[in-house]
């Protein structure tokens, strides 16, 4: 079997039986001039069809907890990842959202581990849900072991924290502002930690915890192993990278840029005054299972919760605003079905794992190009399809066209039919086209009409 990394590549075969890549007859590596990363080269879902996880080095009862979960064959980068990670070397990670990520070094992990014994492992993570989702995943997976995982975050009191930790854990999963307090107060210390993840980094440098990380990571000994997870590896954070790992591989799968190609996503272009009532016949004609709406503001989002429950829509809110309790009992509500649509700010765009969402609606369209990928990664994961609807009024055209721009491909435009729009410039079709006024008027993708207003 051959892979082609691109045009001027040499080719690739994957070596199953001994887990390396190769290049014709030798072994094919490549050094950057900053972090000096070994690149691996990407694969496709479709090479892996006949591999399990019984052909890795993983404990038979890390094997038998993945297989409890439901899980038969790993995905691309969960392959790249653990013949890595069970060497015992540090690696990079970027991936899609919805790509088995957790798993890729939660299951090496309780590999290494073992047996119960002292803190070796500490994981960090951006918020306080994606704390909470890991922590959960290493205890499903390690179901069948005597390892310890434990959670430590804000927004919650430190009582039952300091209880999980005298009585002794394996793995942390921690935010770093909640850890560095444990660190002061000398709940916890580092002397043992030989594992180190950290989770989400882009994320992190978004919510400016890059120096709380430099200060955890300064405390803990560099006779590690370090792995980084990453969306987006910018100038910061490849700085980071350089200082905190040692010869790191590269695992990149699918085009970092790139939505989810299971995921089909359209515009709908609208006056201001008219978004809120065309998210309403949008969620009337649509059959959706869940509906994941995103706002720019967390005052945004509770005014549309407010509006959608009073159309006797049941709905759960999530945003930084709200208690620890009233944000889990959003997400354990909307994943158990309670609610059918969850309104929330990008606090919920990044990792988290939401099963059967059908829907994402973008009510504002994101100012980073970059949000745009990762809220959209809440439907259509793994390999199931979804759909992503984003409205769009005219002050969000050059936000928009930075995102296609990002993508690298063009977002249809869609019009319901029978919904009383008021025009707006965006029905214009130089709007559309980036040229000059069509003359006349004319019909284009799915029936919208972009012809000239009629005065």
């Amino acid at each position: 079997m051959r892979i082609s990394e691109d045009k001027n590549a040499k080719r690739f075969r994957w070596n199953i039986g001994v887990m390396e890549w190769w290049s014709n007859d030798e072994k094919q590596t490549r050094i950057t001039p900053l972090l000096h990363y070994s690149r691996c080269v990407p694969c496709r879902a479709s090479y892996l069809r006949s591999v399990s996880f019984n052909n890795f080095d993983l404990s038979a009862e890390v094997v038998r907890g993945v297989q409890a979960m439901g899980f038969a064959e790993p995905t691309p980068i969960q392959l790249r990842a653990f013949p890595i990670i069970l060497a015992g070397k540090d690696l990079i990670g970027t991936a899609q959202t919805g790509t088995g990520k957790t798993a890729a070094f939660a299951l090496p992990i309780l590999t290494l581990l073992g047996h119960h014994g002292k803190f070796r492992c500490l994981v960090l993570e951006p918020t306080r849900e994606l704390a909470a989702q890991v922590e959960t995943a290493f205890r499903d997976y390690g179901r069948f072991t005597d390892l310890r995982a434990t959670v430590v975050h804000g927004g919650v009191g430190y009582g039952k924290q300091r209880e999980e930790l005298k009585r002794g854990v394996d793995v942390v999963i921690a935010t770093p502002g909640r850890l560095l307090d444990h660190l002061e107060q000398g709940t916890l210390h580092f002397r043992d930690v030989t594992i180190l993840v950290l989770d989400e980094v882009d994320r992190m440098l978004d919510m400016g915890f890059l120096p709380d990380v430099r200060r955890i990571v300064e405390k803990i000994s560099r006779d590690r192993q370090t792995l980084l997870f990453s969306a987006t590896l910018p100038p910061e954070i490849e700085r980071l990278a350089a200082w905190v790992l040692r010869e790191p591989e590269l695992v990149e799968i699918g085009v970092r840029r790139s939505p989810a190609e299971t995921v089909t996503h359209a515009v709908y272009p609208v006056a201001a005054e008219q978004k809120f009532d065309l998210l309403m016949v949008l969620l009337e004609r649509t059959n959706f299972d869940s509906a994941l709406i995103f706002s720019r503001t967390k005052h945004g989002a509770d005014r549309i919760a407010h509006k959608l429950k009073q159309g006797n829509h049941s709905v759960a809110v999530l945003h930084s605003n709200r208690t620890q309790r009233e944000r889990i009992e959003a997400l354990e509500g909307f994943k158990s079905g309670k609610y059918e649509v969850m309104v929330a700010t990008d606090i919920a765009a990044r990792g988290l794992d939401i099963a059967g969402v059908s829907h994402v609606i973008n009510y504002d369209v994101p100012e980073h190009p970059e949000d745009y990928v990762h809220r959209i990664g809440r439907t259509g994961r793994a390999q199931n399809v979804g759909d992503a609807f984003t409205l769009m009024n005219g002050e969000e055209l050059p936000s928009l066209q930075a995102i296609e721009h990002f993508i690298g491909q063009k977002i249809p435009r869609l019009k319901l039919e029978n919904f009383p729009y008021i025009y707006t410039v965006l029905f214009e079709p130089e709007v559309i086209t980036g040229g000059k006024r069509a003359i006349g008027g004319g019909r284009t993708h799915r029936g919208y009409s972009f012809g000239r207003r009629r005065r």
